[in-house]
């Protein structure tokens, strides 16, 4: 009997001893993330909560310092600062990246592929999208945990932007990427800078307008204190934004840290998917009431787009690794019966 309880005791002990030690590596998993948008946008304010969550569903043990409006470095610069060690994980988009390689467009912006964030979701979830986009982020010493995607975006102007033809000799605010050709190719003149530039860019009379983000986030950056014409629904992009680590600090995670940051991402996804549906219809109709003009595009006039789009698509996909992607996203947008 005595022997027995030792050994009971000893079994307590060594699983007391594997839990302290577990929970002390736990403790060890400190992120320092920066993202672009800032903490008054919704999606900043969703950023939050996401950070709350993770803490919460690891009672604690992941502890995030969270760098909001690239306060840290630039937004194009979040994924190298992460990969170098300056950060840990990057929160901004993968279409930041596309200098490197224009695949890592396709990792975050078809532009005028999907309708909807679910479609667009259902690639990454269903689609093999992780290990599409992993194949080329761990090329690069970077792990890609997760998407969020706020919705189509709509454009902010100080000219009115009714069709295809406003497009003529429009300076606006471009992101990096697949957008500057296509819209150059419509005969606007994209200008690529940062996203805590474009405000005072838009007040001084730098550009007509800004491809931003959608209704809601571009009223939370003060841009239609500007600018009086906007088009809803939103058609011309639909960025993911990512969340993705350095490679070396997601392999040191332990397991359920991963596991809890991914589904967090997903979690994210879904709550950042519909709140900015029921805000962007309800700021629909707070700035129809301002005097804002909102455009909503006759069929003709997206098709014209689209048509520009998808021959953007081919001629931007130069690389292998590009190349690989478009043709997933292609392949998986037919089976949806989304594409012809």
């Amino acid at each position: 009997m005595l022997k027995s309880t030792k050994k009971i005791t000893s079994v307590a002990g060594a699983i007391a001893l594997a839990f302290a030690a577990g929970s002390a590596n736990a403790a060890d998993t400190k992120l320092r993330i920066q993202t672009h948008f800032s903490p008054e946008t919704l999606s900043g304010q969703l950023a939050a909560e996401f950070i709350e969550d993770i803490s919460a569903m690891s009672d604690g043990a992941i502890k995030v310092e969270m760098f909001y409006a690239s306060s840290v470095v630039k937004s194009a610069e979040t994924f190298d600062a992460a990969a170098t060690g300056i950060l840990d994980c990057d929160m901004t988009g993968g279409a930041y990246q596309t200098g490197k390689n224009p695949a890592f467009q396709f990792t975050g912006d078809l532009m005028g592929g999907y309708t909807n964030p679910y479609q667009q979701m259902a690639w990454l979830l269903h689609g093999d999208g992780y290990a599409q986009i992993n194949e080329l982020y761990n090329a690069h010493n970077m792990e890609f945990v997760g998407w969020w995607i706020p919705g189509p975006e709509s454009l902010s102007s100080t000219k009115p932007i009714r069709n295809v033809e406003d497009f003529k000799n429009w300076k606006f605010r471009s992101p990096p990427g697949m957008a500057t050709m296509v819209f150059k190719n419509l005969g606007a003149s994209p200008i690529v800078m940062d996203f805590n530039e474009i405000f005072t860019a838009l007040e001084s009379g730098i550009i007509d307008g800004a491809d931003a983000a959608n209704l809601t986030n571009n009223v939370g950056l003060g841009l239609y204190d500007i600018a009086e014409h906007t088009n809803f629904p939103g058609f011309h992009s639909m960025p993911a934004d990512h969340l993705a680590c350095r490679k070396d600090v997601w392999d040191k995670m332990p397991d359920s840290h991963k596991a809890i940051m991914k589904v967090g991402m997903q979690a994210l996804a879904l709550k950042n998917a519909t709140a900015n549906e029921v805000k962007n219809a309800q700021t629909a109709k707070d700035l129809r009431a301002k005097g804002v003009n909102l455009y909503e595009w006759s069929p003709e006039e997206l098709a014209k787009y689209r048509d520009a789009v998808q021959k953007g698509w081919v001629e931007f996909a130069t690389t292998p690794e590009s190349k690989a992607l478009l043709e997933s996203h292609i392949s998986f947008l037919k089976d949806l019966g989304a594409m012809k």
